[in-house]
């Protein structure tokens, strides 16, 4: 369902990383140790357009795990999953194995 939204200019769509709330020995975790504001990149715009017309291209590609801030990005319900669009330059960086 997702893949029929694609972002306009600048925008990202990513769904956000849900980390477990127990450990695979059923041992319940607190909540702080969970809280990693990450998510991963499922569809990405075009890009937004420079004053002289030239187009800049979004700096993450579809399938990388990203680093997103607290606060802000726009929900967005497709079907039964929740999604959130940000804009290219809120996001704060990738991670990496």
């Amino acid at each position: 369902m997702a893949k029929r939204l694609i972002p306009s200019l600048n925008r990202v769509l990513i769904e956000k990383i849900v980390p477990p709330a127990k450990t695979n020995s059923g041992i319940l975790l607190p909540e702080k140790t969970t809280k990693l504001n990450t998510g991963k990149v499922v569809a990405v715009g075009p890009g937004a357009h420079s004053r002289d017309g030239k187009l800049i291209p979004v700096s993450v590609k579809e399938g990388e795990t990203v680093l997103l801030p607290e606060y802000g990005g726009t929900e967005v319900k497709l079907g039964d999953k929740e999604y959130h669009l940000y804009r290219d330059e809120d996001i704060l960086g990738t991670l990496h194995d």
